[in-house]
C-alpha cells in the first residue's frame, strides 16, 4: 500500500519555520519535524531548501490578504488600513516572532540566491502595484491629493511598513505600529 504524500504537510511546515527561524537557522531536519515526516521526504518533493522557500514564498503572498485592497463599497484608504491592521495584528498575535517572509528573505539571501532575490523582487512589485492602484482610487474619488505620486507613494509606503516590522520585532512592541499609522494615514495620505 503506497504511503500519503507529506507535500503539502511539509510545504506549510517551511513556510512556518522560515517565518519564525529564518532560512540559514532552518534546517531540512526541523521542517520534516514540524511536518511530521521522515527527513528524507523533503527529497521527494523539493530538490533543495531553496526551492521549498520560493514555494513558502508563493504561500505567503496568497496569505497577504490583497483582496482586502479591493473590496468594493469600502472608501479606498479604509481598505488600505485594514490590509494594513491585518498584517499587523498577525505579528502582535504571534509574540512578535514572525515578520514578513519576504523582507525576511529579501535581507537574508539577496546577496547570495538570485532565483530567491528575484522571487522577493517580483512580490514587492506586485503589492506596491496593490498600493499604487488603491491610492490612485481614492485620487480619483477626491480622498486623496491628486498632487500625490502614487507611485513613489506606494514605494514609500511598503518599504516603511517593512521597517515598521523589524523594529516591532526587535523591541516586541506595537509603538512602531502606531507610528506607521499615524504617520502613513494620519500625515501622508491625509
Amino acid at each position: 500500500m503506497a504511503r500519503a504524500s507529506k507535500r503539502e504537510e511539509i510545504a506549510q511546515a517551511a513556510l512556518e519555520q522560515f517565518r519564525v527561524r529564518g532560512f540559514t537557522a532552518t534546517g531540512i531536519s526541523d521542517i520534516t519535524a514540524a511536518a511530521g515526516a521522515p527527513k528524507g521526504s523533503f527529497y521527494n518533493h523539493f530538490a533543495s531548501k531553496e526551492e521549498s522557500a520560493l514555494e513558502a514564498l508563493s504561500r505567503y503572498a496568497d496569505g497577504l490578504r490583497f483582496d482586502m485592497l479591493d473590496t468594493p463599497g469600502r472608501p479606498a484608504l479604509e481598505r488600505l488600513r485594514a490590509h494594513f491592521e491585518f498584517l499587523g495584528a498577525d505579528t502582535v498575535d504571534n509574540g512578535f516572532a514572525r515578520g514578513c517572509l519576504a523582507g525576511n528573505l529579501g535581507a537574508e539571501l539577496a546577496d547570495h540566491s538570485e532565483e530567491i532575490r528575484s522571487a522577493v523582487q517580483d512580490g514587492f512589485q506586485r503589492w506596491a502595484m496593490y498600493i499604487r492602484q488603491v491610492l490612485a482610487e481614492a485620487q480619483e474619488a477626491a480622498e486623496l491629493d491628486a498632487a500625490l505620486d502614487v507611485e513613489e507613494a506606494a514605494l514609500f509606503i511598503l518599504s516603511a511598513w517593512e521597517g515598521t516590522l523589524i523594529a516591532a520585532r526587535a523591541g516586541k512592541s506595537a509603538a512602531p505600529f502606531d507610528a506607521f499609522f499615524r504617520m502613513v494615514f494620519d500625515v501622508l495620505l491625509r
